[in-house]
């Protein structure tokens, strides 16, 4: 390992980690304030920082720094009959399995140090990037290829599979350790949930990896950024991926473990201060990590349409509509940038899904998983298979009407994104405007059908 690697390795864990750390607590702001819109209410407001007289309030976003020092400082209880050693460990290892997922995620593409360098702040010199493969090295220069993830895994996403059934433990022997019976409940509903999901979630992407070829999960961004996304060859593994990541989440709809008319907080109910603090921040980083996983898999991971290691390439079939040259330092800023960019909007997603839909009961969600998402998952493998044997045997006409076609697809990617992007510009610097729309009432509904029917009254 050379100095330059050793450092690159401590600067990606630490964009990683801190990445995850911070829009883990962004997202318990973005919960709260997502819900105030839909529900019509004010929101987080109370938290304020007074400087010369004046209050700041920030949209709520000190709330999250103030529920971090309240567990801080919240006393550390313990039932008298729990299991200690288990009760302390079980929200160590509800944090500990999702920061382990992090490491086999990459971020961007690989950066070939012989294109660029400091000097004079020339940033272009050596071969030129290539556009696909690996970057060229000069070990008498020092120069080596730098992958952006933290553990570049040959096994990749068998090692997330791994990992991400290592957390089922820590919802399990919590509920069993906490001497409770709504605990153990939780905790059973919990490992029931995750187990039954889990099965889909793996299913779901066996289709992709037929199409990828590959288990790595830079790989697989590889080939979309090659070809097209992968929710437009795999749609059906994407909603069916995205709902499983959800119900292992644990979040509504799928909040059973923690259902509170039933269990009043489930799993964690005997926790407080924070190892509270910990599940509580464990979920939402959660929905970080299986934010990326999608990204990854699904949505091109750090691929932009028509943006390449080496430039900018739009391309139609064999015609070629534009092309430049972009030196490789600022390619890899812009894939490290979309990347993120991607994963708030899923996370943003996971959000809106939360405050959109009602709870399942739970003989419904053990239905979803096994009669409904499970079959359709392996229905995909099937007509992924069949489709992909035919697709081989067709020819060279097929394969350049498959190329055209997913050259169609990052034109339509490359549309949404820039309308998304110019909405989201506009609509920042538009005036606020407050108007409130009655739809209806009940009153008005009932009368549109005829009135009430009032029962004779019984002694």
């Amino acid at each position: 390992m050379t100095p330059l690697t050793f450092i690159a390795d401590v600067i990606k864990i630490l964009i990683m980690v801190m990445f995850v750390l911070n829009l883990a607590a962004i997202l318990t702001w973005a919960d709260r304030r997502q819900s105030s819109m839909i529900q019509d209410r004010i929101g987080p407001n109370r938290a304020v920082v007074k400087i010369f007289g004046r209050e700041f309030r920030l949209a709520g976003l000190l709330h999250p720094a103030a529920d971090g020092l309240k567990f801080f400082t919240k006393e550390d209880f313990m039932p008298p009959k729990a299991d200690k050693l288990l009760f302390t460990l079980a929200p160590m290892m509800a944090m500990a399995m999702v920061f382990t997922l992090v490491a086999v995620i990459p971020f961007g593409d690989t950066i070939c140090p012989h294109a660029f360098h400091w000097n004079g702040w020339r940033f272009w010199e050596g071969p030129a990037v290539q556009r696909w493969g690996t970057c060229a090295a000069d070990p008498a220069k020092g120069y080596y290829p730098i992958d952006l993830v933290v553990a570049p895994l040959g096994i990749g996403i068998l090692y997330v599979f791994a990992m991400a059934g290592q957390g089922i433990i820590g919802a399990a022997i919590a509920g069993w350790s906490s001497d409770n019976k709504f605990s153990l409940m939780g905790a059973l509903r919990a490992a029931s949930q995750m187990v039954s999901y889990e099965v889909t979630l793996g299913m779901s992407l066996i289709g992709a990896m037929m199409i990828y070829g590959t288990v790595r999960l830079d790989d697989m961004v590889r080939w979309q950024d090659e070809h097209t996304w992968g929710i437009f060859v795999q749609p059906l593994a994407f909603f069916l991926f995205f709902t499983a990541a959800v119900a292992e989440n644990k979040r509504i709809p799928f909040d059973l473990p923690e259902a509170e008319s039933e269990l009043v907080s489930g799993y964690f109910t005997e926790y407080a201060g924070m190892k509270f603090g910990m599940f509580y921040f464990a979920e939402y980083a959660e929905v970080v990590t299986g934010s990326m996983l999608l990204v990854t898999i699904f949505l091109g991971g750090w691929a932009l349409p028509f943006f390449h290691r080496d430039g900018i390439l739009i391309q139609f079939g064999n015609v070629t509509v534009f092309q430049a040259l972009v030196p490789h330092l600022w390619m890899i800023v812009l894939n490290v940038l979309a990347f993120f960019g991607k994963v708030l909007v899923v996370c943003w997603l996971q959000v809106t899904v939360r405050w959109t839909l009602p709870r399942f009961r739970y003989d419904q969600l053990m239905k979803l998983g096994w009669k409904i998402l499970l079959p359709a998952s392996l229905a995909n493998i099937l007509v992924t298979g069949v489709v992909w044997l035919a697709l081989e045997k067709a020819g060279a006409t097929a394969s350049d009407g498959l190329k055209l076609a997913a050259d169609v697809t990052q034109a339509v990617v490359a549309v949404a994104i820039t309308v998304a992007v110019l909405r989201v510009v506009v609509g920042f610097f538009a005036p606020v405007k407050h108007q409130r729309d009655v739809v209806g009432s009940s009153a008005a509904i009932a009368a549109k059908r005829g009135g009430t029917k009032a029962e004779p009254m019984q002694a």
